[in-house]
């Protein structure tokens, strides 16, 4: 897997969660937009690596999280965030909702419809989403 595959899931994986919100399967949406949150982050950290460089270890093995926040970090993208967060208050609440997200959700069957929206939301925004704003780093 390389960056422009995991860009290109980023959009699959949206796409089938809103196939998924408007069928009120809401577990199975708040799951894959979770993934396509992870597949935007680790396409930045793919961005990192040169072709033909032997791997950093550490980036390695610590690219191998499905914890968001752990993920931005391993992209260099916290202090960005925090730089966001401190002028887009939107932006922030944003944050917020994406970065509950586990990957334990796929075990998740109580998911509320309310919370896949504001989910949806909070990362597919076209002003504060959080999609958005990791693209400009991928």
């Amino acid at each position: 897997m390389n960056k422009s595959d995991l860009e290109a899931l980023v959009d699959v994986r949206v796409k089938e969660a809103k196939l998924l919100l408007d069928n009120e399967c809401y577990e199975g949406a708040y799951y894959l937009l979770g993934y396509a949150l992870e597949c935007a982050i680790k396409a930045c950290i793919a961005k990192q690596v040169r072709e033909h460089d032997f791997p950093d270890k550490q980036l390695a093995n610590a690219s191998y999280t499905h914890k968001l926040s752990d993920l931005l970090g391993v992209a260099g993208l916290k202090q960005k965030l925090q730089e966001k967060e401190k002028t887009d208050e939107d932006f922030k609440l944003n944050w917020a909702v994406a970065n509950r997200w586990s990957e334990d959700a796929r075990y998740e069957h109580t998911i509320e419809e309310s919370t896949v929206k504001d989910f949806f939301e909070a990362i597919t925004n076209n002003r504060s989403g959080i999609l958005l704003w990791v693209k400009n780093w991928w």
